[in-house]
């Protein structure tokens, strides 16, 4: 049965998340230590001759404030275990929509110089302007005229030419700002999306407060602007990459899901979902017939191994093991088309040496390549005879009077490796009490020594009542190994 695991079971978080935990908090104390400071400086602000150089410090505090908030954000991000940086593409010329378009062959920010050039290259994406309502005068820095564009020789924009460089879907949005500044002297904090004489589209954040005179009316209108494009492209590249995963997630969840619903579907319906199969004795045979598997560590590789033992229209029984490489739908459906042929070819009363070489060119032809392994056996019960074949596959392990050992294996190569193979097969002759234990993948995490571990089990073995408590010390020897891929074992008891 596959692993009882739950198929939206994923990896936990992160070891470090205690790291970045203690981040979060540093960055929520350096940011309210700039708040203080802030309403410090909001206090000196009235009555003082100095008050340009305090707006600007205080606007100063404001864009550091902007700037952990953002940083606060992305390690939010990192501790739920997404994508904290993704690198975004350069918003280039043409594109109003703000949308990332084909990269140049140099991304400089808005001051003509590369990200993190220079100790004041994040000022260089930072200006302020002033507009004077009573002389119409316009005021803006370098680093502004440089945001937008512009030569300072150029000098700034007036209110009333803004909007025309503001993307259309922006502009009501620079529109209520301005006015509840003016009118209701509400501070301004909000964004917009500018367009560069070069076509260039830069992503703008404006914070601002009206400037009143002595009559308590506006007089003039002061802002701080930002330019914050790579902070909104890294921002749409973690929702993209958060998205991304999602979908990733989902398709590996519902992959899943088929894949062990087809596993279910194909193998034996008598083996079980607890981690101890249920015996069975088939009709006509003297065989006690046992199995179980063993899920991959992660619980979601769902692979292509196999068992199976079947009834044979002429009184015999087939056990068969095998395993096609590779995980998921892909593999699932293969072992289901292999193991349909095996029992076909089987009832049809084809030997398990020519069976194998038919598989063999099957695989060969398939229209999605593959390899694979396998035992193949036929159990007659009226002679006690096991005639069996393999295909790259290790040999099944017999044990008898509480010793065990491995059969020698007929000549076999891989199927689905070379066209043309042909396979031996070899006879063994059984006794009552004989066990035969067929696996097929990795049962142990170092699959060499798996079939060494197995024998040592002879004992326990010889003391169970009937395979079913032989698969019960099988499962308690190898339940908690951690192997890459899924597992499986097919146990006969010779009646």
């Amino acid at each position: 049965m596959p692993s009882p695991r739950s198929a939206d079971h994923f990896a936990a978080p992160s070891p470090q998340r205690g790291t970045v935990d203690a981040l979060i908090t540093q960055t929520r104390r350096l940011r309210g230590g700039i708040a203080a400071v802030r309403r410090d400086t909001t206090a000196d602000l009235s009555g003082t001759a100095n008050e340009s150089q305090l707006r600007w410090q205080r606007a100063l505090c404001d864009l550091a404030v902007h700037h952990l908030d953002d940083l606060g954000q992305h390690l939010d991000q990192l501790r739920e275990g997404l994508p904290s940086e993704q690198p975004g593409e350069p918003e280039g010329p043409g594109r109003a929509d703000g949308a990332a378009p084909e990269r140049k062959p140099l991304d400089r920010d808005a001051a003509g110089q590369g990200p993190g050039h220079g100790p004041g290259s994040l000022l260089n994406r930072v200006g302020s302007a002033e507009w004077n309502l009573l002389t119409d005068e316009v005021t803006w820095s370098d680093e502004l005229c440089q945001i937008f564009g512009r030569s300072p020789d150029e000098g700034g924009l007036p209110l009333d030419e803004l909007p025309s460089w503001v993307v259309a879907d922006d502009q009501p949005v620079l529109t209520a700002m301005v006015t509840d500044c003016l009118v209701d002297g509400k501070p301004i904090d909000g964004e917009f999306r500018v367009v560069r004489p070069d076509d260039a589209v830069r992503t703008v954040h404006m914070a601002g407060e009206p400037v009143l005179d002595t009559d308590g009316s506006t007089a003039s209108m002061w802002a701080v602007l930002r330019d914050v494009s790579a902070l909104r492209r890294s921002e749409r590249a973690v929702r993209e990459s958060r998205d991304s995963l999602q979908r990733q997630r989902h398709m590996a969840r519902a992959e899943r899901r088929l894949a062990v619903e087809l596993h279910e579907a194909v193998l034996p319906p008598w083996r079980g979902s607890a981690p101890l199969a249920h015996g069975r004795r088939p009709e006509g045979t003297a065989l006690d017939v046992a199995s179980h598997y063993f899920p991959s560590a992660d619980g979601a590789l769902i692979g292509g191994d196999w068992y199976d033992a079947l009834e044979l229209p002429d009184g015999g029984t087939l056990l068969s093991v095998g395993d096609l490489t590779g995980h998921g739908v892909a593999a699932t459906s293969g072992m289901a088309m292999v193991l349909g042929a095996v029992r076909g070819m089987a009832v049809a009363g084809i030997e398990p040496g020519p069976l194998m070489g038919r598989l063999n060119q099957l695989l060969d032809a398939s229209a999605q390549p593959a390899l694979g392994s396998a035992v193949c056996g036929r159990y007659d019960p009226a002679t006690r005879a096991l005639v069996w074949s393999q295909a790259g596959h290790p040999a099944p392990l017999l044990f008898r009077d509480g010793a065990g050992r491995a059969l020698r294996p007929p000549a076999g190569v891989l199927l689905g490796g070379t066209t043309g193979a042909t396979y031996a097969q070899a006879e063994e002759r059984l006794e009552p009490g004989d066990l035969l234990l067929l696996h097929a993948g990795g049962l142990a995490e170092d699959p060499t020594v798996t079939a060494e571990r197995l024998l040592r089990l002879a004992p326990r073995f010889a003391a169970a009542r009937g395979t079913q408590e032989c698969v019960r010390v099988v499962a308690e020897e190898f339940d908690d190994e951690r192997r890459e891929g899924d597992a499986c074992v097919l146990l006969a008891m010779i009646g």
